[in-house]
């Protein structure tokens, strides 16, 4: 039986046995009870100067593979998002070409791609509202040529320059008015992205939230749906109660989304994300950076929805949580690094690398403990690739394996 040698904080190492892997299979048809997204990184070319501050080099044949294979599982794609590294490393021009491509491979695969709409274009760190809002539509209108779905991210530079509720509503409302087709607004929380504190005009969200619907409500039919991403399943919760109809909610809770997407579907106990009432809205659909990592998981979780087994849901979806939170862990921003390697685990790129340098934001004892949960949750597609691959890591750094 193969082992997997493990690092601890402390330098201390142990053994744990390899499991076979999970022998989720491929949906026949389109998932149903559940929409889901996975949001994708981006792989850069091994050669390329991945070092802070460089443009990115894409290495698009791996890039656009990894694309390829989300939809071979029945799930969306959502691109040029916080996973693929946006104020984090990945320019303007590669953003677009980025947009651009995996529209055409969404085209070509018969899948349903969004993209992500920013104002990161802006070289300035300031700027007026005026210009959020021209270059909130400079990507807006782009991203819709490209036949993509929008995802309206939440703007750095409105947190800067608004002075309270009512400069969001005025950008929300201009920028929604010019949308040809319903996007998706995201509310990414100050764990993911600290500069973003204050989102919606106000430091508590509950009096954020309010905000927020308020803009759905004012902007009627230019909603698909609300992305939630402060990893906190009482807010989403309660958005997703009160939500017109029509507008989906998607989790972006990458530590409570077994609870939140199964909903009164399941019985989860001890969970944060546990549902003690039936509301009218009983689930939340996904949209999520996780489920990149563990895309046959994901798959196989919902195809047991589809088949009325939300047991199997839990059985197969409940292990990954602690995977996520490991993955997600703080600094959260940092959670790409964990999406890479394990895409590299798995057999998805050749090498770990990350642009602007950032596969080296993780520790190894933490990618250690990734490899541990990966490992006990089925989420390691090729296991013996993997251990090969890991054990290959911890020798070049000098670990007796």
């Amino acid at each position: 039986m193969s082992t997997l040698r493990l690092l601890a904080a402390d330098g201390t190492v142990t053994d744990a046995a390899l499991n076979a892997g999970g022998s989720f299979t491929r949906p026949a048809s389109a998932l149903q009870s559940r929409v889901a997204y996975a949001v994708a990184h981006v792989v850069p070319k091994t050669h390329a100067d991945n070092t802070p501050g460089q443009p990115a080099d894409i290495d698009w044949d791996s890039t656009l593979a990894f694309r390829r294979n989300v939809y071979s599982w029945g799930l969306g794609v959502a691109d040029a998002m916080d996973t693929a590294q946006r104020n984090m490393g990945l320019d303007a021009a590669a953003t677009r070409e980025l947009i651009a491509r995996s529209a055409e491979v969404a085209r070509e695969e018969g899948g349903s791609v969004v993209v992500g709409v920013n104002t990161d274009h802006l070289t300035e760190s300031h700027v007026s509202i005026d210009q959020v809002i021209d270059a909130y539509k400079e990507q807006l209108h782009f991203t819709e040529e490209q036949g993509a779905g929008p995802v309206l991210m939440a703007s750095r530079h409105l947190a800067r320059v608004a002075t309270g509720a009512d400069d969001y509503r005025r950008v929300y409302r201009e920028v929604l008015e010019s949308a040809t087709v319903p996007v998706v607004l995201h509310w990414l929380g100050t764990a993911f992205d600290p500069e973003l504190a204050g989102y919606f005009g106000a430091p508590d969200w509950q009096t954020a939230s309010e905000v927020l619907l308020e803009v759905i409500g004012e902007n009627p039919g230019k909603v698909a749906g609300v992305k939630m991403s402060l990893l906190n399943a009482e807010s989403e919760i309660s958005v997703r109660e009160q939500l017109p109809e029509g507008v989906r909610m998607f989790t972006g809770d990458d530590f409570n989304y077994v609870g939140l997407i199964g909903g009164s579907s399941v019985v989860e106990r001890g969970s944060e994300a546990s549902e003690t009432k039936r509301p009218e809205r009983t689930h939340s659909d996904a949209l999520l950076g996780a489920f990149a990592a563990i895309t046959p998981v994901a798959s196989a979780a919902i195809q047991a929805l589809d088949a009325g087994d939300p047991d199997r849901y839990l059985e197969i979806l409940g292990p990954t949580e602690a995977l996520s939170r490991q993955v997600f862990a703080a600094p959260t921003f940092y959670y790409k690094t964990g999406v890479a390697f394990l895409s590299w685990l798995n057999g998805h790129q050749s090498a770990f690398q990350m642009v602007g340098g950032l596969h080296s934001a993780r520790s190894l004892p933490h990618l250690s403990r990734i490899v541990e949960l990966a490992n006990a949750s089925l989420a390691l597609e090729a296991p013996e690739l993997a251990r090969e691959r890991w054990h290959g890591m911890l020798r070049l750094n000098g670990v007796d394996v």
